[in-house]
């Protein structure tokens, strides 16, 4: 990889979460240390998964899809919503708005998933006399994941921070909680799959996750208006 090409790849995977960071109140309310804190708690949520996928799934080639052991992924991937949870209700923070917290849990969250799993792959690919179109793909999934979390982090703190919301609302909250909990066990369908190339999956990814950030909008300002009626 070129050194420009690095550079690119690199300012397209992180440089959207600083972007966020600056161009929205979380930079005016200090918020760094929520985003801090919730980076802390994936990390120590991505450890558990590691634990839990090393004890219960079994080795298998990297390109054969079990459907089972896909399934088994996604149970294990709820506890991203544990951590988020725990993120959310369980640690102490300043005294920010919800709406305020929930972005900067996103924003934290998003960051540390950048880093874990994207950050060594662009290094190791810099290294390489080649460029890959890879690297560009990693920075638009960076993205894409930036805007999930953010809607995840969104439902998260209506289930659990909202106190006042209309009952009939909670069965819609936590179906679209479980859609974007089963996300990654489609996507990892996709490319195990072999259903379509890399360009397409990652396509697929960024509409599935627009539609569920719009939703995710959308029920966040009915339980605010109904807050506010």
């Amino acid at each position: 990889m070129t050194f420009f090409h690095f550079i690119n790849c690199s300012a397209l995977t992180f440089l959207p979460h600083f972007i966020y960071y600056k161009a929205t109140p979380l930079s005016d309310y200090d918020t760094f240390t929520t985003s801090a804190k919730a980076a802390a708690v994936y990390i120590a949520t991505a450890l558990l998964k590691l634990i839990c996928q090393a004890t219960f799934l079994r080795v298998q080639d990297a390109d054969v899809f079990d459907l089972n052991q896909e399934i088994l992924k996604g149970l294990i991937g709820f506890l991203d919503i544990v951590g988020i949870y725990f993120a959310l209700t369980q640690l102490q923070y300043r005294n920010i708005s919800q709406n305020h917290k929930f972005q900067a849990v996103g924003l934290g969250w998003a960051f540390a998933d950048s880093v874990l799993h994207r950050a060594v792959p662009l290094w190791v690919n810099a290294r390489k006399a080649e460029s890959s179109w890879d690297d560009l793909l990693q920075g638009f999934e960076a993205n894409a994941n930036l805007v999930f979390n953010l809607s995840l982090a969104a439902l998260a703190s209506l289930i659990w921070l909202r106190k006042s919301k209309p009952a009939g609302l909670l069965p819609i909250l936590y179906t679209f909680a479980g859609v974007h909990a089963a996300l990654p066990v489609v996507l990892s369908y996709l490319r195990l799959g072999k259903v379509t190339d890399g360009v397409s999956v990652v396509g697929f990814e960024i509409a599935a996750v627009v539609v569920l950030a719009i939703i995710s909008w959308r029920l966040f300002v009915l339980c605010s208006y109904r807050n506010s009626a």
